[in-house]
């Protein structure tokens, strides 16, 4: 916080205060990233504190309680902005990285930093399930899908919220994730705030909820106009008016591996096709707040999630993939456009992501850190699919009851070993009963499961896929 010359305090970042939410909940407090004028009065961008960064936004004075502000620590070092040559110089609006790094004109030793970074695993967010110990049927489970549960006290863990599940079953608040979307991986001046207003794909105007380096032409401009086919972005509905005049595409770059009624998915290389898949990482980014990679597509494939009408081919959503990942991931980022959230393609693409899998023989996991979004969609996956094979099982002679393995889940699903251990232990399904590790399915559990499983009506029918598997390591170069 400054004086001014006539004596008043003006508004710096760095500054808190409580926010009056738009939503009507009440004030929040906040803290000021950055500052423009707009018609001679300031708005101010402020981040919520323990709220997403999606939620940022900017706002006039009259909606900060400034009787309770509180001024930058001495200590807290605020990253100044260096604001680009724009139309607006008073603005501390965020401009985009040059445009040439997004052509592909960069330096080898800067994409060499890329897939550095995009390398990097955040460790703290990786789900470290307790081990189960050694009992004498070795990590054989029994199943009890009678509803009654055991007295005897489950095993103490911790879920993927990271919330302490205590032996009583109480759970214990743990201190906020500070991994995948709740924190900027590279919290800088320019990409901590939104540089797009505003989006139109298709028949769509989609507000952003993420900074995405886009050109700087592009970034005062109120809306940014995408082709739904291509993806290529231009200034104004008269250009996109005349791309698609021109464009040839209907449909995504690629193959068609998938097709059931009017739900198709693309496989695309993003060597081949380079343009698209650099396209496709920044519209992603507008929506991803941890991904790191925009223009370094060529060891990825990409699979495009596609709804078919008489018009051509309309983007769901998509998933990415290495072509080669020592950590056996099956999936790198992850999206569906915000148009079709809460229609069940999230979980639609997570199961095509794990069906590739099984045709590769393989079991999968998501590449950490997830997330906020990403974690409930594949938490939800991952317990469904489970207790829809505990459901399943048939007992086999000489036992009342049917018995499982962890080893036998994963090798069923293709999700890996680990996720499926968190998951047992994130629904409390693992009991300790005299001498051997059991399931118990409750009614609870089973009531929940079924109403969530009837609103999934769009499923993968893994007989329309139709895709062979390449081994990336003997193909030499991309």
């Amino acid at each position: 916080m400054t004086v001014m010359a006539d004596g008043e305090l003006e508004l710096t970042e760095g500054c808190r205060m409580p926010v009056l939410l738009n939503n009507g909940e009440g004030w929040h407090w906040a803290e000021i990233l950055g500052k423009k004028e707009l018609n001679g009065s300031p708005l101010y961008y402020v981040h919520y504190d323990d709220f997403n960064k999606r939620l940022d936004e900017w706002v006039p004075e009259a909606r900060m309680d400034l009787s309770k502000l509180e001024f930058p620590r001495k200590d807290q070092k605020t990253p100044k902005k260096e604001i680009g040559k724009t139309s607006n110089a008073s603005s501390s609006r965020p401009c985009s990285p040059d445009i040439s790094l997004l052509n592909g004109s960069s330096s080898g030793s800067t994409k060499k930093a890329s897939v550095a970074s995009r390398k990097r695993k955040h460790e703290d967010d990786i789900v470290d399930p307790v081990s189960l110990p050694s009992t004498p049927h070795g990590n054989t489970l029994s199943v009890d899908s009678s509803g009654s549960r055991s007295a005897t006290p489950s095993i103490p863990h911790v879920n993927s919220s990271q919330d302490i599940i205590n032996a009583d079953g109480a759970t214990t608040p743990a201190a906020p994730r500070q991994t995948g979307s709740m924190v900027a991986h590279h919290d800088d001046a320019v990409t901590r705030m939104k540089n797009i207003e505003l989006i139109e794909l298709g028949k769509y105007r989609i507000k952003p909820w993420y900074f995405s380096p886009y050109p700087q032409e592009l970034t005062n401009l109120t809306m940014v106009y995408i082709c739904e086919y291509c993806l290529k972005y231009v200034k104004s509905s008269k250009c996109l008016e005349r791309h698609l005049s021109k464009c040839v595409l209907r449909h995504p770059p690629g193959n068609e591996i998938y097709r059931k009624t009017n739900i198709s998915i693309f496989e695309i290389d993003g060597r081949k096709n380079k343009i698209y898949a650099q396209n496709l990482c920044l519209l992603a980014k507008l929506f991803l707040d941890h991904k790191t990679l925009y223009y370094d597509t060529d060891p990825f494939l990409f699979y495009v999630c596609c709804e078919m009408d008489a018009k051509g081919y309309h983007i769901v959503g998509y998933f990415s993939k290495e072509k080669e990942s020592s950590e056996d991931y099956n999936v790198a980022c992850i999206l569906t456009l915000p148009p079709y959230q809460k229609k069940g393609f999230g979980k639609l693409l997570i199961e095509f992501s794990y069906e590739l899998s099984k045709v590769e023989g393989k079991t999968g996991s998501p590449e950490k850190p997830l997330s906020d979004l990403g974690l409930l969609s594949y938490r939800s996956y991952w317990s469904q699919t489970i207790t829809e094979i505990l459901l399943n099982l048939k007992p086999e002679e000489g036992n009342d009851k049917p018995v499982i393995t962890i080893n036998d889940i994963s090798e069923l699903t293709s999700i890996k070993k680990e996720d499926v251990i968190s998951t047992l232990q994130h629904l409390n399904l693992i009991n300790y009963y005299k001498g051997q590790y059991i399931i118990v399915l409750s009614k609870d559990l089973l009531t929940s499961h079924f109403k969530s499983m009837s609103k999934r009506k769009v499923r993968i029918d893994p007989k329309s896929l139709h895709w062979q598997p390449k081994d990336w390591s003997k193909r030499g170069k991309w």
